[in-house]
């Protein structure tokens, strides 16, 4: 045998991305072809100002006004930031797509499968729930464009349509892998970037008259019906804490990027930095051109870009905005579908194997994919007949998302000096921001289960405690008789000559 023909036959030695996935127990199934700034751009993707900011906005202009929009969303930044820090912490440590629920399961100091499962089902709720409500306001704002342009009248049936022919694009984007999502992403990112610069460019120029500063940041205004203004300004937060949600999305993309104990954790950081900025530029700008208060407040901001640009370049604006919504929703289903896939590969959902079966062709989750698209689907439907569907399925999206970003850090917290820090650290800051992290989202965790609105009535009510009620007492019962006997958290998929096993499988394929 030549040389060369014995250099052919001997496998490549893994990567260290590879030797540490092998160390966490798992095999290298999915395609780590993502570089740093792609695992980024997926986190600000889903954040996506242009997304979260525009289709929540008139929950702010109801619970408190400019001075909650223009104040709330640099205060609900800064708390943000700390939660993203301190998993970004743990990130780093450990840099596999099961994310939150694998950390809850190497962190607890006992009865780690239990803070596992709890952890995954509240993390798979809030990825279900935040992609809802992506994809139904991305609809909920093109719905006033085709109206406009073509007749397609502004109804909740039509939104919903929409919302299904839109999240149904994202399911069958996904299947042709990671390469063509993670292409998307990074035209994405310039996309926003340029995107909030041309909508603001736009509102400062067109319009014939603005509103004074004095309004944009000291306008206080109360449309919830209640007469306690506070609580009202309270639930005006709710507009900025759900644009700031998704970033956990880095880390269930770690699987498939480069220098993952790094780029993981600047992923999630950085995401959320670069959204604080770019949102609070986009929203003060969108502040100043509202030309009449009551029609932004029942109509958003689309209404605000018609009569503050004119029809022509007002239908631009929301044409610019929906395309960015659209690689929003797109990034959530990616990221949603990993964490089913992760999820299922330890057994944890029903009909599992099912949901971790792999595309061998394109290395793609497909069936996971799918799961994360109809799960979606299912949540948002009382949004046929609730006027509040959307406020309340933001409001599941957080509470369920950020219980499941804060119990990795509760447990890190409780750990002290024995944590294994990754290369990625806090250093000496880790035990305040973390202290900090928990206490704000405890906080919350009530805050967005209350009425949002008076009187309280079918079409007001918020039914995201219901939700989440039936889908964790669901899992908590599960748990309590069936899974709590074989539940053991994160499963290790074998030895190294197993796990080298599948992935020659695999790389025989393509």
């Amino acid at each position: 045998m030549s040389t060369d023909e014995r250099q052919a036959s001997v496998p490549p030695s893994p990567s260290d991305d590879e030797k540490r996935l092998h160390e966490l127990g798992y095999a290298q199934e999915l395609r780590r072809s993502m570089s740093g700034f792609s695992n980024f751009a997926v986190s600000f993707t889903i954040i996506s100002v242009l997304s979260g900011c525009l289709t929540s906005y008139t929950i702010g202009l109801n619970g408190g006004g400019p001075v909650v929009i223009t104040w709330g969303w640099l205060f609900v930044g800064v708390m943000t930031l700390t939660v993203a820090l301190a998993m970004a912490e743990v990130c780093s440590s450990y840099p596999t797509a099961g994310g939150l629920y694998y950390w809850a399961a190497k962190l607890a100091q006992r009865n780690g499968a239990a803070w596992s499962w709890f952890t995954g089902w509240f993390n798979f709720v809030g990825q279900v729930a935040v992609t809802a409500a992506i994809v139904y306001g991305s609809a909920a704002f093109l719905n006033p464009l085709l109206d406009a342009q073509f007749g397609y009248s502004v109804t909740l049936g039509h939104t919903f349509l929409l919302f299904t022919v839109i999240l149904a694009v994202h399911a069958l984007l996904n299947q042709f892998g990671v390469k063509l999502v993670a292409v998307l992403g990074d035209i994405s990112v310039w996309w926003h970037v340029a995107g909030v610069a041309v909508v603001v460019g736009v509102l400062v120029v067109k319009p014939a008259k603005h509103q004074s500063p004095g309004f944009v940041f000291g306008e206080f205004v109360n449309g919830t019906g209640w007469q306690y203004g506070w609580y009202a300004a309270l639930i005006g937060l709710l507009l900025s804490q759900y644009t700031m949600t998704g970033y956990d999305a880095s880390a269930h993309m770690t699987e498939e990027t480069r220098d993952a104990a790094r780029s993981g954790p600047r992923g999630i950081v950085n995401s959320v930095l670069v959204s604080v900025i770019a949102g609070w530029v986009l929203l003060v700008g969108v502040t100043f051109a509202i030309q009449d208060y009551g029609a932004a407040a029942k109509d958003g901001p689309a209404q605000i870009f018609l009569s503050a640009a004119g029809e022509t370049t007002g239908k631009l604006l929301i044409l610019v905005s929906f395309v960015a919504q659209f690689f929003c929703g797109m990034a959530s289903v990616t990221a949603n579908s990993r964490m089913i896939y992760a999820f299922s590969r330890d057994g944890a959902l029903p009909f599992s194997r099912f949901w971790h079966s792999i595309n061998k062709r394109t290395r793609t989750p497909t069936n996971a994919i799918w799961l994360a698209a109809g799960g979606a689907w299912l949540l948002a439907l009382p949004a046929v007949w609730n006027k509040t569907a959307y406020l309340a399925v933001t409001s599941v999206a957080v509470v369920g998302l950020y219980i499941a970003y804060v119990i990795p850090t509760f447990l890190r917290l409780r750990q002290g000096d024995a944590f294994r820090r990754g290369p990625w650290h806090l250093g000496r800051w880790s035990r305040p921001v973390g202290i900090v992290a928990v206490a704000w989202v405890a906080f919350i965790s009530v805050l967005f289960m209350l009425p949002p609105a008076s009187p309280i009535t079918r079409d007001t009510f918020n039914y995201s405690p219901v939700a989440v009620l039936v889908v964790l007492g669901g899992a908590g019962l599960w748990w309590l008789l069936s899974a709590r006997r074989w539940f053991t958290g994160p499963k290790v998929q074998g030895s190294a000559a197993e796990l080298a096993a599948i992935e020659n499988e695999l790389k025989s394929i393509n």
